[in-house]
């Protein structure tokens, strides 16, 4: 399993004012320690953030002008930009190798072959998959399934993982678990055990969970990232129009942490969304999905979940996937977990 830690494009890089050589970390370094590495005065970490440059990558596309307008003269910002950006990786990969490198996906059965299909073979690893839909829907079910299914044999639908449930909404429940296991005669205690599950109370906790999650991570081999759900405590804290792009922000932030650990670590990472309405789509969907661009643009993989007539069947549509066509299946919740319907049902 790929370690998670910084990659160290150049080894050094020779400052024009000065002999000794630095070392930037630029993938996941922070714009305070590239203020650091590159001697300046720590107080510009905070004026850069503030015009929109939270890390060496978006500062490498910074102009000199706006250096300048944060307190550094013209040849100390031509100088920061130009090893900046000598230092960031230009690689390509031919599309033989982007194939391989999909070749290496896994995937996590949902228990039922029809949403299975749906989604191409199961849920996959190194990628985001979102379920959103009204309360009741199956969102939490489906995140407790594949909390189960995640630690079977690969021959089972499987990955031999462990899980970590970051719960917002109180929706975990071990007596759930219990029950799901049963179906696969599975111990529920031994399978309890593999399912790390943290609470959280606020936006700022669940950013600091996903941040500084790595070591439960590997101590547990963890191969299944739950959040349940994504933007409950974002909208909580951060209410009304003039905190909008506060929200996005963070939330863009916090999604493109996700994608890094799934790839890092080479995990499936599931979030759950709620709805909300669409005034502005009379005639089309009168629900969307909340978080808006943030999730939509980052998330691979969206099934938008209703309710059916039956009261255990339940309808999921695959509305966004890089590769997948647009398609409707139903699948059931029953008491050993979700499954696939039975035959004559609908």
């Amino acid at each position: 399993m790929q370690e998670y830690f910084p990659i160290h494009v150049r080894n050094s890089v020779e400052r024009d004012w000065g002999s000794e050589a630095i070392i930037i970390s630029l993938r996941f370094a922070s714009i305070e320690a590239l203020c650091t590495a590159l001697n300046l005065d720590p107080s510009l970490a905070e004026k850069l953030r503030k015009m929109g440059f939270e890390t060496p990558e978006a500062l490498a596309t910074a102009t000199v002008e706006e250096l300048m307008y944060v307190g550094l003269d013209v040849d100390t910002s031509r100088r920061i930009l130009r090893e900046i950006r000598d230092s960031l990786p230009f690689l390509t990969l031919s599309g033989e190798d982007l194939l391989m490198e999909g070749l290496k996906v896994q995937r996590i059965t949902t228990g039922s072959k029809a949403l299975d299909d749906a989604l191409g073979g199961g849920v996959e690893t190194r990628n985001i998959t979102e379920f959103f839909g009204e309360s009741g829907t199956g969102k939490s079910q489906i995140c407790h399934q594949l909390c189960v299914n995640v630690g079977l044999p690969e021959e089972m639908g499987g990955i031999l993982g462990g899980a970590l449930y970051i719960d917002a909404d109180n929706t975990f429940r071990p007596e759930r678990i219990c029950q799901m296991a049963k179906r696969f005669k599975l111990d529920p205690m031994e399978v309890l055990k593999g399912i790390h599950c943290v609470k959280v109370v606020n936006s700022d906790h669940q950013i600091f969970v996903v941040d500084k999650c790595e070591e439960i991570l590997k101590r547990h081999k963890v191969r299944l990232i739950i959040v349940d759900s994504l933007t409950t405590h974002f909208r909580g804290d951060y209410p009304g129009k003039e905190l909008l792009p506060k929200r996005q922000l963070s939330l863009t932030k916090h999604i493109s942490r996700l994608k890094e650990l799934s790839k890092a670590f080479d995990l499936a990472v599931v979030v759950t969304n709620h709805v909300i309405s669409s005034p502005e789509e009379p005639f089309g969907e009168a629900l969307k999905a909340a978080g808006g661009f943030a999730i939509s643009y980052a998330v691979r993989t969206r099934l938008y979940l209703r309710k059916a007539i039956s009261p255990n069947l339940r309808i999921a549509r695959l509305v966004s996937s890089p590769y997948l066509s647009e398609r409707e299946v139903i699948f059931r919740i029953a008491e050993g977990g979700i499954e696939d319907i039975r035959e004559g049902e609908v």
